[in-house]
């Protein structure tokens, strides 16, 4: 008896793509790592730009190394020509060249882009060159969506020192004067409930969550970064994108696990645990 051969299988639909360009973290906490595990958890296809690699643990960073220029903008182009993007996320770029290489890349890239202005490690080792930081304000910042500096960036970037939560706006104020279009200034530092604010120089949104005793918080600089990127790939405006990312950053703070013998990281995969 002849059978029927089987059709094919229809070809699935793409869903939204997410780019980051950072730095490469062994340890699998932080970085590109953190990153694509977020945007896969987030429901989007994540693609990565290696802008460095770092011999990282649970104790700190042990080292880095910048690939070069040349490597970085291939990387760029060859996802930005053939697949294209929906939403783009910078973390660690260490250098002037490779600053200035990446803002001009993402000028023309067509979509919304997430700027984590990483400066130093949740160990507190260096991720980014003394001179590297005016070409974070003058060159990538410009061409940001939304950047998401913590207290102590804010601080490198623009010389303001938030000390509590009524120093957030003028924090806020300093860096929408290097030129992003949202500024999301992180407060979980801060004394008290944690608290960040959202700023486009004339509207503001604030967002609290609970402080969770967890003291496993590896990667939750890039991880939020990476989250709003995806929620943007994902068609939402930039408020709503935060509080999303927010909702599912605190959730993977409370679920952060212990590994190895210093701080753990946080738990990308704890929705798929409930």
């Amino acid at each position: 008896m002849t059978q029927n051969p089987v059709p094919p299988a229809p070809a699935s639909a793409a869903p939204p793509l997410a780019l980051t360009v950072a730095g490469s973290d062994s340890g699998g906490g932080a970085g590109i790592q953190a990153d694509l595990k977020t945007m896969l958890a987030l429901g989007v296809h994540g693609m990565s730009v290696i802008a460095a690699v770092t011999a990282q643990n649970s104790l700190g960073v042990q080292g880095y190394w910048e690939l070069p220029a040349e490597a970085v903008r291939a990387q760029l182009d060859s996802v930005l020509s053939d697949i294209g993007v929906h939403a783009v996320k910078t973390g660690m770029l260490a250098s002037t060249t490779l600053v200035e290489t990446v803002a001009a890349g993402l000028a023309d890239a067509g979509a919304p882009v997430v700027v984590d202005p990483v400066g130093v490690s949740k160990h507190g080792d260096t991720l980014l060159a003394a001179d590297a930081v005016d070409a974070v304000r003058t060159a990538l910042l410009p061409v940001a969506t939304v950047v998401t500096p913590n207290l102590w960036e804010v601080e490198q970037l623009t010389g303001v020192k938030v000390a509590d939560e009524s120093g957030l706006r003028e924090a806020a104020e300093a860096v929408k004067a290097l030129g992003p279009e949202w500024v999301l200034i992180k407060g979980g530092h801060l004394p008290g409930e944690p608290a960040d604010l959202l700023f486009d120089g004339e509207r503001e949104h604030r967002f609290t969550a609970s402080r969770h005793d967890n003291r496993h918080t590896h990667g939750t600089g890039c991880t939020l970064a990476s989250a709003i990127a995806s929620y943007l790939a994902l068609g939402e405006d930039v408020p709503g994108a935060v509080g999303k990312a927010k909702e599912y950053v605190t959730g993977a703070i409370a679920a952060g696990f212990p590994l190895g013998s210093g701080i753990g990281p946080v738990d990308h995969a704890w929705r798929l645990r409930g």
